[in-house]
């Protein structure tokens, strides 16, 4: 079974592109809806392969808070957590593909899209894998050095200890605040340089630079709607970690496949030579 994806309607006014790179359309609100649309429809036509890829984000999920506690890291569980969701579009790559085959209509296995990010290692996809995970790294960082400014005399022995601390003192109220405003900035930073590149990776011959540019002017293109889904992206991750990681079965396959039609929206197709006629 296959889902129907709405075409979009190439707008008139594209935005000027540098020479070499993709032409950018504007996005609406209507294209946010239809894309959503969409991924869920994705979604119900393969429920129990698109859910796996959910299952199993939630799962390492699971063991990322296990092992911090078990290393006795609490002040890192916290932080961790909130990070969690920049390395989803990474994590959504098999998503994009299902999206993509079945937008083309064509039949697929467990092992063509098990196998997806295999077979990207020649590619640039492997470099985008690194940009994801160094700003992991640089949210992590920045956590640690606020903790050590702010909440220097505080004791992180357990986490009740952690969280009464963050939450019920001035001192981690200030903490709070801090590193809202600065994983608030990274968050964007990531989704503006990865919202388009990383499906277009999967589909184009193109490399990493050229992808990360192509997605920074799709959402400088459309900066409002753009970061309303950005918003409704990490407020729905966010939610979904509540649960014991486990509503990110469902919303992790939905925003992944709704990512690849709202990158089909806002990057026109590359158009195809006409073959030249035979002598």
């Amino acid at each position: 079974m296959t889902s129907k994806t709405e075409e979009a309607t190439p707008p008139n006014n594209l935005a000027p592109r540098p020479p070499g790179l993709p032409t950018v359309n504007k996005v609406t609100a209507a294209d946010i809806t239809a894309s959503l649309k969409a991924g869920f429809a994705d979604f119900l036509a393969r429920p129990v392969m698109s859910g796996f890829f959910g299952l199993f984000y939630a799962i390492f999920g699971i063991l990322m808070v296990w092992s911090l506690i078990w290393l006795g890291k609490i002040w890192m569980i916290i932080p961790a957590i909130v990070g969690f969701p920049l390395v989803a579009p990474f994590a959504a790559a098999g998503l994009y593909e299902m999206s993509r085959r079945m937008q083309r209509g064509e039949d697929f296995g467990w092992s063509d899209i098990l196998t997806v990010i295999a077979r990207q290692s020649k590619r640039e996809m492997g470099w985008m894998a690194f940009v994801t995970l160094f700003i992991f790294w640089v949210w992590m960082y920045q956590v640690r050095l606020w903790l050590a400014l702010i909440l220097q005399d505080a004791s992180f022995s357990d986490f009740e200890g952690f969280w009464t601390t963050v939450f019920f003192t001035p001192q981690g109220w200030t903490f709070l605040a801090i590193g809202t405003c600065a994983g608030a900035f990274l968050s964007a930073v990531l989704f503006t340089v990865t919202v388009v590149a990383m499906p277009m990776l999967l589909e184009r011959e193109i490399d990493f630079v050229s992808a990360m540019l192509t997605s920074i002017r799709a959402v400088t293109k459309s900066p409002v709607v753009m970061l309303c889904w950005a918003a409704i992206t990490a407020v729905t991750m966010l939610v979904s970690l509540v649960p014991a990681f486990l509503g990110l079965i469902v919303t992790l396959p939905v925003l992944g496949h709704t990512t690849w039609h709202l990158y089909q929206r806002a990057v026109p197709p590359e158009k195809t030579k006409p073959s030249e006629p035979s002598a």
